[in-house]
């Protein structure tokens, strides 16, 4: 079984998922693999180039990561055709590391993603679904004190996330499996995650 693990900025998400690894659960995050995808897929950063009509290619031949940042983060239509390329990509790559646990027994195993609720190409990949939240004010406070910068600037970098902010400020259902509320200590947390670990179990 496969549990999607997603939550916006500041929720706490890839926290509860090393409390999961520390379990023995395996963790698939999105995130780093898809960087390391960028770096280890024949040809991807031209194409990437291509979709979003910019250079983004360094001197060395890799991606330019942060210029590809800066050229997708306030244009949507980029950052489809981004998506459009790199996902397929992504979704490959973890079957393919799912099916590296064949045979073997870790209960279940994660995908940790912020973007899961919203694309249809990821969601099927689950067969439940945990999101971990906090009060939205309290997610921007822990990611400004975390990545030493204001609270403008991590407004900023949620406005790509609309629907978990959503959640967040109770303006729509969460509609998944599970859902953690991580407003309180790392204990606490510990202790909601041990629930959701055996329930899971269980199943």
């Amino acid at each position: 079984m496969t549990l999607a693990v997603t939550g916006g900025i500041g929720s706490g998400k890839s926290l509860v998922c090393s409390m999961f690894r520390d379990r023995g659960i395996p963790v698939y995050d999105s995130d780093s693999r898809t960087k390391g995808l960028y770096d280890s897929v024949p040809g991807l950063a031209e194409e990437i180039s291509r979709a979003v009509g910019q250079d983004v290619i360094s001197a060395d031949g890799r991606l330019d990561r942060s210029r590809l940042s800066s050229v997708v983060f306030s244009d949507p239509d980029r950052l489809k055709a981004l998506e459009a390329v790199v996902h397929p990509y992504v979704r490959q790559d973890f079957l393919q590391w799912r099916d590296s646990f064949s045979g073997t027994d870790p209960g279940f195993v994660i995908i940790e993603s912020a973007i899961i609720l919203e694309k249809p190409l990821f969601r099927d990949l689950a067969d439940m679904t945990l999101l971990v939240d906090a009060p939205l004010q309290l997610r921007i406070s822990r990611a400004a004190a975390r990545d030493h910068t204001d609270d403008s600037h991590i407004k900023d970098r949620m406005r790509s996330q609309k629907l978990l902010n959503d959640i967040s400020e109770g303006k729509t259902g969460a509609g998944t499996d599970y859902v953690i509320i991580n407003d309180g200590s790392v204990a606490d947390l510990e202790l909601k995650v041990d629930k959701i670990y055996d329930d899971i179990l269980k199943k």
